[in-house]
């Protein structure tokens, strides 16, 4: 029997482990994060360690890296954004080799939980918030009234709050949902080049069709998985220039 496309996201314990009423086991998608996490350390290590006049294609894709969230700071919340950039460094580096592992055959995608994508969204939400007080106190909260007459702020300030709350939800699905969806599809695909290949005849030529589909989505999957990277982190940058920035935000 052919598996089913949803088995691939299904979290399994690896080592069983229970405190009291709570599941606390060490399951593959735990795994998975670590593995991620080690790799981006190790890549990044290796890659700067002897930092060669002339770079490696390592180091130069390292510099690339660091380059390219340093420019996204900078020109979303400008000089003094760049305090935070070991968060926003390490929250795109994290999304963006969980998009790409989760491509490799066989690995667990780690960014396809809502329950891990919703984790990093809460963490960007409320540095965001702390940031937000404490540059500007209670003046802060400036950031939920705009500037209207004050019948119409009696709409609008709620709007507003619950605007901001959205966010959190829809940083969380948005990545969750993209990399569910396409993953499945790869799975979909695969499964009737299976099912074609096996039933012979003409319908083992006909398996050409979804292999090649396979291959188009694949190319655009390593596409969405940067891009995805790429939108949780400028929008991590545009959250924390609005609370560096208020007046920015009026």
């Amino acid at each position: 029997m052919a598996m089913s496309p949803m088995e691939q996201f299904e979290v399994r314990p690896i080592v069983p482990l229970h405190i009291g009423s709570y599941d606390v086991s060490f399951t593959n998608q735990a795994l998975f994060m670590c593995i991620v996490v080690a790799a981006v350390s190790l890549f990044l290590t290796l890659a700067v360690s002897r930092g060669r006049l002339v770079p490696t294609r390592a180091q130069s894709m390292a510099e690339i890296s660091y380059e390219f969230v340093a420019n996204m700071i900078k020109s979303t919340t400008g000089d003094d954004g760049m305090v935070f950039f070991p968060f926003v460094f390490a929250i795109f580096m994290f999304v963006l080799f969980s998009n790409f592992m989760g491509l490799i055959p066989g690995a667990f995608t780690v960014t396809s939980q809502i329950a891990v994508t919703f984790a990093l969204a809460a963490v960007v939400i409320l540095t965001v918030v702390v940031v937000g007080f404490i540059r500007h106190g209670f003046g802060f909260l400036k950031l939920f009234v705009p500037k209207a007459p004050f019948l119409l702020l009696l709409l609008l300030v709620p709007i507003e709050i619950i605007s901001f709350l959205t966010r959190l939800v829809s940083l969380s699905v948005r990545l969750f949902a993209n990399m569910l969806a396409g993953h499945t599809m790869l799975q979909v695909f695969a499964s009737f080049v299976v099912a074609l290949g096996a039933a012979g005849g003409i319908l083992s030529v006909l398996s050409i069709t979804p292999m090649f589909m396979i291959v188009f989505i694949g190319a655009l999957e390593m596409l969405v998985a940067f891009l995805q990277a790429y939108v949780f982190a400028i929008l991590t940058c545009i959250y924390l220039n609005e609370a560096l920035h208020l007046h920015e935000h009026h």
